[in-house]
């Protein structure tokens, strides 16, 4: 039965592999992550804005492929947490403003080394086969 239809066998996606591997690789994140009380998406904001601060919603769900609907509840665990801030722009009140917070920063020391400790815990690729696959992930995301 399967080979009649192949391209619906599950060794034919691309996308398996890639899901199965965005899991198994964010799933390492949590030995590092949980004790500080952060999820890893929680963890990918808190980066945004170590690098810029503060930036609107929109902006942050463009940086992250995320949906306001997705951000909102999280940002307000984040808020709640003390790590960052949420304002109304002053020049469009429909527009939230994200802000890291002093103890968001602070809490950058604690998250310093969690790349390299995950970097160290994989042995699957070679810094340059690593950087190859960070390249041609980045071409799938840019396509529009």
């Amino acid at each position: 039965m399967a080979q009649e239809y192949p391209q619906l066998l599950l060794n034919n996606q691309l996308c398996f592999p890639l899901y199965a591997c965005s899991r198994k690789i964010v799933g390492s994140y949590t030995p590092f992550l949980k004790p500080l009380g952060l999820t890893y998406t929680q963890y990918l904001v808190l980066m945004v804005l170590w690098e810029h601060e503060s930036m609107s919603v929109g902006q942050l769900g463009n940086i992250l492929y995320l949906d306001a609907g997705t951000l909102t509840p999280l940002l307000k665990r984040l808020e709640k947490a003390g790590y960052v801030t949420r304002e109304r722009s002053k020049d469009d009140e429909r527009i939230t403003i994200i802000s890291i917070t002093e103890a968001g920063n602070q809490l950058k020391e604690q998250c310093k080394d969690i790349p390299s400790k995950i970097s160290a815990g994989s042995s699957a690729l070679t810094r340059e086969e690593a950087g190859e696959l960070y390249r041609m992930l980045y071409v799938f995301l840019k396509e529009e």
